[in-house]
């Protein structure tokens, strides 16, 4: 699996030099990710927002 970021590589990066993931699994990630231009950091995808549903109003009765 590639990684989404900068910021992840340098965590694995992290995670490799304490001894909590393998040298095959950083190394397998990076050279699934290959020379790609990978930004900084990965913002979270907008939720598209709701459509107003136009309200059927019942009609009072004139008293």
């Amino acid at each position: 699996m590639p990684f989404k970021s900068k910021a992840q590589r340098r965590k694995f990066a992290e995670l490799l030099v304490t001894g909590k993931i393998s040298n095959q699994t950083f190394e397998e990630w990076n050279r699934s990710t290959g020379a790609a231009k990978l930004p900084e950091r990965v913002t979270p995808k907008a939720k598209a927002k709701r459509k107003m549903k136009s309200r059927v109003r019942s009609k009072r009765k004139a008293r």
